[in-house]
This record gives structure tokens, sequence and C-alpha cells, in this order.
């Protein structure tokens, strides 16, 4: 179990990597969390840094999370903690990293990740719902907590029904868990957006300042 436990501790210290920060002052020598939002993810990163910078930054981050997952299914010896709960310590250390003075993400490109290496199937469900959420509303946020529900509500819907073809999506309880903490990490960071949108000064994906 100790052993488990410096696993879970080495995930978290690899979601702590604040990839924007690194991309931000190697390139352009600047802190994007001085910047738009002021936040470490991927969205801020390509308003900040443009979409090339910005995109490598949500590429970084996404990693983050599948490499704790893959590292629990191939590398670690995990018997008494289920491999998700590793992605889940990633999503933490990108949301409170201890390398960048606490001040992170808010979860989504990570969390992304770790549903990569562990679903794929939901994975590509909430790829193409985030897309066509973006496309209509023009909100990241609005699309990012859509997702989120979306996610969720089809991992308890695979959860209780896996005789059907959501056998193939690999749900079971620990997995259930998992998506509904991340839901609720992506709700609680996206606070700050949903007081913006109801004051109507929310940006839209591409508009200017």
């Amino acid at each position: 179990m100790a052993v488990n436990i410096f696993y879970l501790i080495i995930c978290y210290l690899i979601g702590s990597i604040p990839s924007g920060l690194i991309i931000g002052k190697s390139f352009k020598n600047i802190d994007i969390r001085e910047f738009g939002s002021g936040n470490l993810g991927g969205t801020n990163a390509i308003r900040v840094l443009g979409k090339k910078l910005g995109g490598l930054v949500a590429i970084m981050d996404v990693l983050k999370g599948g490499i704790c997952v893959l590292l629990a299914n191939k590398v670690f010896n995990t018997n008494d903690i289920p491999a998700i709960f590793f992605g889940l310590m990633a999503v933490i250390g990108h949301v409170i990293p201890i390398f960048a003075g606490f001040r992170g993400g808010k979860a989504v490109a990570t969390s992304g990740g770790v549903l990569l290496f562990s679903s794929w199937p939901i994975f590509l469900i909430g790829i193409i719902t985030f897309i066509i959420t973006l496309k209509i509303t023009k909100y990241v946020s609005v699309s990012s907590t859509f997702v989120a529900f979306v996610i969720f509500i089809t991992t308890l819907i695979a959860y209780f029904n896996p005789n059907l073809f959501f056998k193939y999506f690999n749900v079971d309880e620990f997995m259930v868990i998992t998506i509904f903490i991340l839901m609720m990490f992506i709700i609680l960071r996206h606070i700050p957006n949903y007081k913006r949108l109801l004051k109507g000064n929310e940006r839209k994906i591409g508009q200017k300042k």
C-alpha cells in the first residue's frame, strides 16, 4: 500500500507540471496567468500564446492524465487501487500544481487524457459533444460544462447496461466515482466563467478583448 501511495504522489507531480507556464516562459517569456483569464489551461494559452503554442499546451495537459493511467496499467503494481484513480491524481495536480504556486488549470484537458486512456468510446463521445456545443454556443466554458454532464450521464448508462454494446466502454464503479469527481472539478473551476456569463461579459471563442 505504501508503494501505491508513492505512485499516487508521482502522478500528482506529473499533473503538477505546468505546461502553460513552461511554454509561455520558454517561447514568449511570459506567465500566461498574468493575462486573459489568468488560467494555466489550454484555452487561456491559445488566447495568450496563439493557436500553435496554445494547442501544444493543451496536448501536454491531455498527456499528463493519459500517461498516469498508462503507467498505472503497464508499469505500476496497482492491484489495490484502480488505475483511473492515478489519473485523478494527475488532474488534482493540474488544478493545484505544486510547481506553479497551486494556481493551475480547469481540469478539462487533463480529465480528457484520463478518459482517453480509460475508455476511448466515452472520450470520443465527449470530443464530438464538445465540438458541436462549441460550434453552437461559441463559449468554451459552456461546452466544457455540458460535456462533463454528458460524459457523466453516459458513464452511468454504460454502468447500468453492461450487457449491451456499452460493455466496450469498460465502465466500472470506480470510473463512475472518478467521472463524477472530475465533473465537479470542472464545474467548480468554471464558477468565475458562469458569473461572467450572467453579466454578459464572458468571451466567446476567437473573440478579441
